[in-house]
């Protein structure tokens, strides 16, 4: 019985989307491609990501290479290689970088759709930020439709 749901991804490729992400950023399963139920993706975190909530989905992490910073609610905690990690709907969060070479991560989404975030977020291109950082306020009308909210600084 075959699935013509099946494919294979040699090394170093990524599946095609709406719009190109920079090489940090390679889609492996699209929700698609996964009928909604997630997406994943394999992440360079060369910069740091800002404190975040994801509303709807559920996050996970494994940690290919290096060491990622996580910020879950109030506490740090340092994830060197071989450390997953699970981030659940509804608690901020944030992603830094821990080491040099940066993280390199698998990321998994569920429900899928959050390459369709960055999609939309790098299309943005530069709007989305201040002083060459990204900017929570200028991203939180590109992430409210996927029902993620950046915490805006004060």
């Amino acid at each position: 019985m075959s699935d013509s749901r099946f494919f294979l991804l040699e090394p170093g490729t990524a599946r095609p989307g709406r719009f190109p992400l920079p090489p940090a950023f390679a889609v492996k399963a699209t929700t698609a491609d996964t009928e909604g139920r997630f997406s994943l993706l394999e992440v360079t975190v060369a910069k740091d990501i800002p404190r975040h909530t994801h509303h709807t989905a559920d996050e996970c992490i494994y940690v290919l290479d290096g060491v990622l910073d996580i910020e879950f609610d109030d506490h740090t905690y340092s994830a060197p290689e071989g450390t997953f990690a699970l981030l659940p709907k509804g608690v901020p969060h944030a992603l830094r970088c821990g080491s040099q070479p940066p993280p390199r991560v698998l990321q998994i989404s569920s429900p899928g759709g959050w390459e369709h975030y960055l999609e939309d977020l790098f299309a943005a291109g530069p709007s989305v930020l201040t002083d060459g950082e990204l900017d929570p306020a200028k991203i939180n009308p590109i992430a409210a439709p996927y029902d993620i909210t950046y915490a805006e600084r004060t």
